[in-house]
């Protein structure tokens, strides 16, 4: 009996001695797959921001101050522009932190190496298989045990992204990891949530602008109370927090049926409404104007149904018009469109012409390439950016220096070929400038051709948008 008895403490010890090796074993074993820094992520990190240089014209980051440095962080991002939407978090911070992303994306082979690289984990989602959300246990456990290690992690509170600027119902998985975390560790993590709003001017266009707005941190143990007197309630609690701290960072549409239209008379009517206000006229200052316009619009949508059906129809009318004319809407509302200024834009294209002539040959065929290759077989435009950012990070190089393979003859010594090599990419970013003013240029013409040659449709035009902007005016008060 004795020996019995023995046996089963023994047992029971050893048993116990295997779980408490294996979960620090788990530990370990995690951290070194995402350990808190790594030489080859950073290298890549910079290599990327170039490229992210490259494809922005313009970049904004407000309360970067607000992250702190010594606490366990999850880093919660608004999710609408696929893959570019975790470069902006990645590329604006200092943290290297370990990524929730959708398992699908994980392919055996190559594909699911390069991931692990970039420090992502699979969570998996009932369109992948009501068998494999059991797999989002060791996601978790993983999750939590890189928090207790003080390291950052990232995920989207949406679980999904919209491809609209309009939030998607936020899922459960980040209050209920944090809980778990704090409970792991007794409440001595002291997790800070870091809400972040990502804006694109468009989603996939090449020099458009990026604005990332952190929020303030969202301290779990502030909820923890609740979490240990009743664990649903605090993690709905939670989750409408984060919810509410994200939607003051981004533009969000609340209407279904007007969205494309009401988008029409933001792009209209914004920067002529900041003007309203008397504010600077600024990148950050039309986005916080347009929050407050588009918040006013969906209010219209319910209190006011019969005026925004017509307003939209008159929207509608005035876009139709320009699109037919081929002429924006900021040229028209652009009171310096004359002579000199086309002419001084005329001289400037004929000085850049040579510029414009280098960066393009040298650039067109993995821009064109890429581009064509995407616009074909992606029919999902919210994933265009990222098929056209992930190819042409090894497109680009590699062609690149097959040009310097094939020219080097022409040029001479080691350093003048040095300097070729690496102008390509700045000769393509002038050179998508170049295109940019000759379309500026191009509109201004057509509109000043329209102003002295066909004087009763300049009139029309001038007519519809006052009447559209006086209709707004009534409308929407400041």
């Amino acid at each position: 009996m004795f020996i019995q008895i023995d046996y089963l403490l023994s047992s029971r010890i050893l048993s116990q001695t295997i779980n408490y090796v294996a979960k620090r074993l788990t530990s370990q074993q995690v951290m070194m797959k995402y350990e808190k820094w790594s030489l080859g992520y950073w290298c890549f990190k910079q290599y990327v921001r170039f490229a992210e240089w490259l494809i922005y014209k313009r970049k904004i980051v407000t309360g970067k101050e607000k992250i702190p440095k010594d606490k366990p962080i999850v880093f919660a991002p608004n999710h609408q522009n696929a893959l570019s939407d975790a470069m902006a978090v990645l590329l604006n911070t200092r943290h290297q932190p370990v990524w929730l992303s959708r398992a699908d994306i994980f392919k055996p082979g190559i594909i699911t190496t390069l991931l692990r690289f970039l420090k992502m984990m699979p969570a998996y989602r009932l369109r992948d298989g009501k068998k494999n959300l059991a797999n989002n246990d060791k996601t978790f456990a993983d999750s939590i045990k890189i928090l207790e290690h003080h390291s950052s992690l990232a995920l989207y509170p949406e679980a999904a992204q919209s491809g609209k600027r309009q939030m998607l119902a936020h899922k459960k998985a980040v209050p209920r990891i944090v809980f778990m975390a704090e409970e792991n560790t007794e409440q001595n993590l002291d997790i800070h949530i870091i809400p972040i709003g990502i804006y694109y001017s468009s989603y996939w266009k090449f020099n458009r602008t990026l604005i990332v707005n952190y929020g303030d941190p969202i301290l779990v143990n502030n909820y923890f109370k609740e979490y240990k007197e009743n664990p649903n309630a605090a993690i709905l609690l939670l989750r409408e927090k984060i919810h509410k701290a994200i939607q003051s960072l981004v533009i969000d549409f609340k209407t279904k049926k007007y969205y494309a239209d009401f988008e029409k008379i933001r792009g209209i009517y914004g920067s002529h409404f900041l003007k309203r206000q008397n504010k600077q006229v600024s990148t950050l200052n039309l986005f916080k104007s347009d929050q407050i316009l588009v918040e006013k619009l969906d209010i219209l949508e319910t209190e006011k149904p019969e005026e925004i059906d017509n307003l939209v129809k008159k929207a509608n009318a005035y876009n139709a018009l320009i699109k037919k004319l081929r002429i924006r809407n900021w040229l028209v509302e652009n009171p310096k469109n004359n002579i000199l200024n086309i002419a001084l834009n005329k001289l400037i294209l004929i000085i850049g012409l040579p510029i414009f002539i280098f960066g393009f040959l040298f650039n067109a065929i993995p821009y064109f390439l890429i581009d064509t290759i995407v616009r074909k077989k992606v029919k999902d435009i919210a994933f265009w950016s990222t098929f056209f950012l992930a190819p042409g990070l090894f497109l680009f190089p590699i062609t690149y220096l097959l040009e310097l393979f094939a020219f080097s003859w022409l040029i001479p010594g080691i350093w003048m070929k040095l300097a070729f090599l690496i102008s390509l990419p700045f000769a393509g970013k002038l050179a998508f400038k170049w295109y940019i003013l000759f379309r500026k240029t191009a509109g201004r013409s057509r509109l000043l051709l329209l102003k002295l040659f066909n004087k009763n449709k300049h009139k029309q035009l001038l007519n519809q948008r006052k009447t559209l902007m006086d209709e707004l005016d009534k409308l929407i008060s400041i």
